[in-house]
């Protein structure tokens, strides 16, 4: 008897060790998933696994990853919660076992054609939030062991963490491309101003709300703007572009920087509710002497002149958007001499964990000189401050005037 429970305990020791293996955490979500599928098919001598996982707006389990059923992976199969075997176990949040399938048991009809007779499925959540389903089958009629239960709950763990960091690369993803859509593609060439610009995306907290803009109006004034919504990911990047857009549109009814700001609040605060945005919006006059600024919670631009003087604008600063303010924003109006540059940025500029934010304001406004294009000035920039490994996403607009010639 001692015999037997030795080799129990060996036997349990080998399938704990199988799905806890160091050599596991190497992989990338998706290998991962598929070699946890692989190994649970071998350790509980079983036909079938699958992992679904859950699209949380349609409430719906959707086939993600399988050996054996394949084809509802290729199918995109869904199941919605509460029905079937693994919508059971999804609506239950509890392991389930089957010892034999009944017509009414399962919906899939992989599973009817295939012949699964028995079946086993645990919940996988993470941080106490369902994240999706894994179970597994057999062609021939078995009872699960409460062993088999802990090892494939287990696995449903780590599957949950690997699904998680699945769903939020393809965000971070989603996110970048749509951010990266609203940027331009190529800057304007306004007559007597020279455009230059870089963005970096954050690094250790994904993509968020960054973005830069310049457009000609009718008038003949050209519009700058600079701008962060608040937060990181899919929702900051899709809120940034509606910001964008709007602010585009009050652009073209409104030839005051601080007005068009005025009617961006009422935006965001009305339908972006819970978001804030720091928005620089200037305008540059037709004859490029002058820029009249609005700044609505934005750090103050750089400006440097021929001088070779630097240091950040005398602005007025306004509340972001999405505030509750009750005063009336504020416009400044700034001398553009030939030869001057005005650098606009975000906070993932300077912010860094380990100084205060005067620091990099000071090696920034150190950095920007009035140099023989905006294209040089933004790369000596970019070269000057550490921005190889941002924090957060980095967003830098530089414009200078043209000098007569040039």
């Amino acid at each position: 008897m001692a015999d037997v429970e030795v080799r129990a305990a060996d036997e349990r020791l080998r399938r704990l060790e199988a799905v806890t293996d160091a050599a596991l955490s190497h992989l990338d979500a998706g290998d991962l998933l598929d070699e946890l599928l692989d190994r649970v098919r071998d350790l509980l001598e079983v036909d079938t696994v699958a992992v679904l996982l859950l699209d949380p707006h349609a409430q719906q389990l959707v086939a993600t990853a399988a050996k054996g059923l394949e084809d509802e992976v290729r199918r995109g199969f869904r199941l919605a919660v509460g029905r079937g075997f693994a919508g059971r176990v999804a609506a239950s949040r509890q392991p389930i076992a089957l010892v034999e399938v009944g017509a009414t048991d399962v919906v899939s009809p992989m599973l009817i054609e295939i012949g699964v007779r028995s079946l086993l499925g645990v919940p996988m959540l993470a941080g106490g939030e369902l994240v999706g389903v894994l179970h597994v089958g057999s062609c021939t009629p078995r009872v699960f062991t409460d062993d088999d239960v802990r090892l494939l709950q287990l696995v449903a763990d780590r599957a949950a963490a690997a699904g998680e960091i699945r769903a939020h690369r393809v965000e971070q993803t989603a996110a970048l491309a749509l951010q990266r859509s609203l940027l331009p593609a190529s800057l304007p060439r306004p007559p007597g101003l020279d455009l230059a610009a870089r963005f970096v995306p954050g690094h250790e907290f994904g993509v968020g709300g960054d973005w830069y803009d310049v457009f000609t109006l009718p008038s003949g004034w050209v519009g700058v703007v600079v701008g962060d919504v608040s937060g990181h990911g899919l929702q900051a990047a899709v809120v940034m572009g509606r910001i964008r857009s709007a602010l585009r549109a009050y652009a073209l009814v409104s030839d005051d920087p601080a007005a068009a700001l005025t009617l961006l609040d009422r935006k965001v605060r009305h339908f972006e509710t819970a978001s804030l945005a720091t928005v620089l919006y200037a305008m540059i006059a037709p004859d490029r002497d002058r820029v009249v600024i609005s700044l609505a919670g934005h750090l103050p631009p750089v400006l440097a002149r021929l001088d070779g003087s630097s240091a950040l604008a005398d602005v007025a600063v306004d509340p972001p958007a999405g505030v509750v303010r009750h005063r009336p924003r504020r416009n400044t109006t700034l001398p553009l001499p030939p030869g001057a540059v005005l650098a606009g940025y975000t906070d993932g500029l300077v912010e860094r964990r380990d100084r205060v934010i005067d620091e990099g304001l000071d090696e920034l406004v150190a950095a920007v000189r009035a140099g023989p294009s905006a294209e040089q000035v933004c790369a000596g920039v970019m070269t000057a401050i550490d921005t190889e490994a941002p924090t957060d996403d980095i967003a830098l607009l530089v414009i200078r005037r043209c000098r007569s010639g040039s």
